[in-house]
């Protein structure tokens, strides 16, 4: 193949500079299958610099999701995304960072800090930091989950000073990915109470981004999800929620800042 030479290019192009970006660093679990959906909140000047922990041969359960908060691990993976010196880095696992509760969820991001990593937030502290700035203290859950793993999320925000008013699972341990956006608008309906003041869908390999806004206005309150909340609170660190919110599709919690 020829080379390119410079000459040969439009006009002008030599002369660009290519888009300084913002990197938020994104420790994900080895099934993560969801990359794409994170994207879908960012504006164009962030980039996401993914990386994964090690393949684990289990069905997703509460076994599972205590192997995922593997410290030496995830500190490995948080060294290996700071070389292109992302502002914050983001640990996408609902239940890989609930599962010890509140301690563990804390002791996660102050292990990414001591591995190099500039800001750190997991998904299940993002929530309770999406929780705190909208005010919201009763909240019905919705999960793809087995009853045990939901059951550990409904006592993580026990401890978080919230009140679960309903709960509802799907019962699912594998491909949670490949689950329709059909039948999460179902489970959010069935997890939905009058009492409750938002409603938060877990799992970051549980498709949201397009229901979300949608079920907002039809059930006039807000529905959070694992993705969104932990889009929202590393564009916070970032610096960038505000240019995030033309994308966001009716999502109320784009227009508060943590």
């Amino acid at each position: 193949m020829k080379p390119v030479d410079s000459a040969d290019l439009p006009a002008g192009v030599t002369a660009l500079v290519p888009q300084q970006q913002v990197g938020i660093g994104m420790v994900c679990p080895f099934d993560m299958a969801l990359d794409r959906e994170l994207w879908r909140w960012m504006p164009n000047s962030a980039s996401i610099y993914f990386t994964r922990t090690g393949f684990l041969d289990a069905p997703v359960d509460v076994d599972l999701c205590r192997d995922l908060n593997n410290h030496a691990e995830i500190a490995a993976a948080v060294r290996s995304v700071t070389a292109v010196g992302p502002r914050v880095v983001g640990y996408a696992c609902a239940s890989g960072s609930f599962v010890y509760g509140m301690t563990g969820a804390k002791e996660l991001s102050k292990c990414m800090l001591s591995a190099g990593a500039e800001a750190a937030v997991t998904t299940s502290e993002a929530l309770v930091r999406a929780l705190d700035v909208m005010g919201v203290e009763r909240i019905a859950v919705a999960t793809p989950y087995t009853s045990a793993l939901t059951g550990l999320l409904c006592d993580f925000l026990g401890e978080a000073g919230r009140t679960v008013v309903s709960n509802a699972g799907l019962g699912r341990d594998h491909e949670i990915w490949t689950i329709p956006y059909a039948v999460t608008c179902d489970l959010i309906r069935s997890a939905d109470h009058p009492d409750a003041e938002a409603i938060f869908v877990s799992c970051t390999n549980l498709w949201t981004y397009e229901i979300l806004g949608m079920m907002e206005a039809e059930l006039g309150k807000p529905v959070l999800s694992a993705n969104q909340v932990t889009a929202w609170a590393t564009l916070s660190e970032a610096g960038l929620v505000a240019e995030s919110l033309p994308h966001t599709g009716g999502q109320s919690l784009f227009s508060r800042v943590a």
